[in-house]
């Protein structure tokens, strides 16, 4: 249990909130627009406004690293206590693109406070959610009379995760040796809503294809010679439909090898949150639900693999008709990992699959992306028992555990530094990530810095 006393780390993030917020709302301003090369420059920007921000905390070390794209920060605090564990902490410093004529109500880079709430891009996602530890860190330090850390403290903020984290892996592996860790805190992920503190316990991997069929070297007439020769159209529909069987099951012969299925500890805790399925169809934009037959939503996009048609296309699609056999189609297709599967072991499997029901007279290309892995939690790890007291102390109440539908780049820290990851985040869905109005809740923001306060005491001494 964390020896910081609670009264004296909310006493001490009330007094520090103004100069906080003033802080944050800086790097707001900074356009940190990873995909779009105009921004560059802001990018290297941000990194560096970081990189002193974290000196100035206290942190001895703090350094940019670069990559092939948009550079990284790392910061080092080492604890005065040698046996102390090591954590490492994740976020990024990049933002989505925003315009006010995108739907803003105010300009996306200028932050503005308005009824508890601080609204502009990267408020949420993520430069918050990494900010508040710099308050947090200086709490604990001041709650609990420590000159350094309970842990050896360490942070990596990407620059490049908005644009696919391209270089991330690479990054990871070059300075593996920096950034070994015993315990791995992810600061990009959000709760259940605003009156209900989740920790997020896995995030799903992702694989990615294009399929691509090529038959008569241009476009024939279909009259002439429909029927007689293959069409690629209509065999780009066939084997998208043949990706799922009756029960909505992916039909890839080996897809769910290694799958890690749901225990009955799972489901109750799925069961645990007010989830409310009208509501859901309602975000969703759908006038229904579907999917693998067996399992609730939850348990669908957080527990369980997927295969999706993202796009598919080929022949004549403009006004009016035009009777031919199209030379070539072709579909974009996602699949979603759970823990347990391999996404080599996926390419494979997709690959011989969708090569085996490619009739003569059709050539082929599938072209896979660069994936990404699954992660998960254990339930019973100490560390990830230390964050949830920490968050319960915050909030005061249980707190709850989600999972997440989508993927990201932990799962490579958890990869490559074969260190436990776990989420710590606070941000909503109402927190709108990658929309008009992006905004965080500063309510929640500041229990995440009494959150992080908590938190390296009480790891410290769950990792002995």
């Amino acid at each position: 249990m964390s020896d910081t006393p609670d009264s004296a780390v909310r006493t001490y993030t009330e007094q520090h909130r103004t100069a906080f917020l003033d802080d944050l709302s800086e790097w707001l301003r900074i356009p940190s627009v990873s995909a779009q090369p105009e921004h560059e420059g802001d990018v290297r920007r941000s990194a560096e406004w970081l990189s002193a921000k974290l000196k100035e905390t206290g942190f001895p070390v703090t350094e940019i690293w670069e990559t092939d794209g948009a550079p990284a920060v790392f910061a080092e605090w080492p604890s005065e206590d040698s046996a102390a564990p090591t954590v490492l902490v994740y976020g990024h410093h990049d933002v989505q693109p925003a315009a006010r004529e995108d739907g803003w109500s105010t300009e996306p880079f200028e932050p503005v406070i308005r009824d508890g709430r601080m609204y502009g891009r990267g408020a949420a996602d993520d430069k918050g959610q990494v900010f508040f530890h710099t308050l947090g860190v200086r709490a604990h330090l001041a709650a609990t009379g420590r000159s350094t850390p309970a842990v050896h403290l360490k942070l990596v903020v990407e620059g490049e995760e908005e644009s696919g984290s391209p270089h991330f892996r690479e990054l990871v592996e070059r300075h593996a040796d920096r950034l070994a860790a015993d315990v791995v805190i992810v600061s990009d992920t959000g709760m259940w809503n605003e009156t209900t503190p989740t920790v997020c316990t896995g995030m799903r991997g992702l694989a990615e294809c294009e399929i691509e069929l090529h038959g008569p070297a241009q476009d024939i007439h279909s009259g002439s010679f429909g029927g007689a020769v293959p069409n690629p159209a209509t065999e780009i529909a066939r084997l998208v439909a043949a990706l799922h069987d009756t029960d909505g099951r992916v039909a890839v012969p080996g897809f769910y090898d290694g799958v890690a299925e749901l225990t009955d500890t799972d489901r109750v805790l799925f069961a645990e949150l007010p989830f409310d399925e009208a509501d859901w169809l309602r975000t969703a934009k759908s006038r229904a639900a579907s999917g693998e037959a067996g399992y609730s939503t939850l348990e669908r996009i957080w527990a369980r693999p997927t295969a999706e048609v993202n796009g598919i296309g080929g022949g004549y699609q403009g006004a009016g008709s035009k009777t031919i056999i199209p030379s070539s189609a072709r579909a974009k297709i996602s699949f979603r990992l759970v823990a347990g599967q391999d996404p080599d072991h996926i390419q494979q499997v997709v690959r011989a699959w969708a090569e085996a029901r490619i009739p003569a007279g059709i050539s082929h290309r599938i072209t896979f992306l660069p994936a990404t892995r699954p992660c998960l939690t254990p339930l019973d790890h100490p560390a990830l028992q230390a964050v949830v007291r920490a968050m319960g102390r915050a909030f005061g109440r249980k707190v709850l555990f989600t999972r997440e539908g989508g993927s990201g780049p932990a799962a490579d820290l958890q990869d490559v530094l074969g260190a436990p990851v776990l989420f710590l985040g606070i941000s909503v869905p109402s927190d709108g990530w990658h929309a008009p109005d992006e905004k965080v809740e500063l309510d929640l923001l500041f229990k995440g810095v009494e959150t992080a306060a908590h938190l390296w005491s009480d790891l410290a001494a769950a990792l002995r």
